[in-house]
């Protein structure tokens, strides 16, 4: 099976200009194509991953990737997927989200070898053209009419557009142009709402460059979960690269939550696992599904994938304790990201009663429910069952001198922070 064909049976493969063309391409020369994201946040979350994972699907396959993050178009605003205009931000932070961005993706490409990955800011060759030259060279090529029957600018002209938003498309073409002519660039993928965008751009090489000059675009579809419900977001919000917005360990359960219904394709479009592998996982939720090893192998390759052995680990150690109870073994660390979203209780005073530490972080509503709830046994610290009225919390109750953990009940879990 070929590279085009993986991707079919992937289900990655949405839009393509010229199917035939392409695998002529790929099949006859290590073929250079690019992927971009514009720098909205300083942080990327997973519903931008499947474009990149498909690049890399590319270089592993023995073609160039091209990553590009835009710094120019940005700083514009794309028009796709929005019903009114984009606040603008300054070059100061889009130039902080870049770096941050570039990153992030670093962890995903290979930057060494014979096809090593090139890293791309637009800002770089678009930054520093000037109005008359971006409108002569390049806007005298784009007719109005033309520009108009693409969904994302027409989608807007109720709403209205300004004509800064409304000239994105091209700023983009642009980028297709520039690496065509200075990386030998045929093809540009993005998600399915970039077909406009990436259009355009073929046609601003064709009418640019010499006659016969060959390029190509394809598209990736908008990823769906089975219930209707909006991928890679959560009641807490979106799932984000960055450990410090979504912790690895938020990052390994959301992946390893996935519902039966889902998990298949999620691994079909996320992971590089092979298609036996993958038709074995397959099998395994068909007739053993309470076992979850499609959903743990899922989570496995992505967090090692975004985050690193060391924090897959990590995650996996902190879902043992937390399914055991045994969390006496944490870390500090370790307790910050499995619990970051419990109650917070910060105790300022040296030792206190267990039974006015219940009350005072309001694990209960009174003295008598606590000591009705510790003789029950209801209630534990780091893991262990308390039931003596009088214990109270030591230095030794603390993980690293920094955190207690009370459950009450069976999953009910509060942080004391010291």
């Amino acid at each position: 099976m070929n590279l085009l064909e993986d991707l079919q049976w992937r289900g990655i493969t949405y839009q393509q200009t010229d199917e035939a063309g392409l695998k002529e391409q790929l099949e006859k020369e290590m073929t250079s194509l690019y992927c971009g994201v514009d720098p909205t946040a300083d942080s990327m979350h997973i519903g931008h991953l499947l474009p990149f994972l498909t690049l890399r699907r590319f270089q592993n396959a023995g073609h160039r990737p091209i990553v590009l993050v835009g710094g120019a178009t940005g700083l514009i605003g794309d028009p796709s997927g929005k019903s009114e205009e984009r606040k603008l931000q300054t070059l100061d932070v889009i130039g902080y989200n870049v770096k941050c961005l570039q990153g992030q993706l670093e962890r995903i490409f290979d930057f060494e070898g014979t096809n090593a990955a090139i890293m791309v800011n637009n800002y770089d060759w678009a930054g520093k053209m000037d109005i008359v030259t971006f409108l002569r060279d390049y806007g005298k090529h784009i007719g109005i009419n033309y520009m108009l029957a693409k969904d994302t600018i027409a989608n807007r002209l109720e709403t209205g557009i300004s004509f800064t938003e409304f000239t994105y498309t091209i700023l983009q073409a642009l980028d297709f142009l520039h690496l065509y002519e200075h990386h030998d660039c045929k093809l540009q993928i993005g998600g399915s709402d970039q077909w406009g965008n990436i259009t355009t751009g073929l046609e601003l090489i064709r009418k640019n460059m010499s006659e016969g000059a060959k390029a190509f675009g394809l598209t990736i579809p908008l990823v769906t979960k089975a219930d209707g419900t909006k991928f890679g977001k959560t009641e807490s919000g979106a799932i984000w690269l960055d450990p410090e917005k979504t912790t690895p360990y938020e990052f390994y359960q959301f992946w390893i939550n996935t519902a039966d219904a889902d998990v298949i394709k999620y691994l079909k479009f996320f992971t590089f696992l092979s298609k036996e592998e993958i038709e074995e996982l397959e099998k395994s939720v068909q007739e053993e599904a309470h076992l979850r090893k499609a959903q743990k192998t899922l989570a496995e390759e992505m967090t090692k994938l975004i985050h690193g052995e060391a924090a897959l680990e990590q995650a996996q150690k902190i879902t043992a304790a937390l399914f055991s109870g045994d969390i006496k073994n944490l870390t500090a660390e370790e307790i910050k990201q499995g619990f970051k979203d419990v109650p917070t209780y910060e105790h300022t005073e040296g030792e206190a009663l267990l039974v006015d530490i219940l009350v005072a972080a309001g694990i209960v509503s009174s003295k008598r429910q606590a000591r009705e709830d510790i003789t029950n046994g209801a209630v534990y610290i780091n893991g262990e069952r308390k039931q003596e009225l009088d214990y109270a919390l030591t230095e030794e109750d603390r993980i690293e001198g920094q955190f207690t953990v009370i459950r009450r009940g069976k999953k009910k879990y509060y942080l004391i922070k010291f």
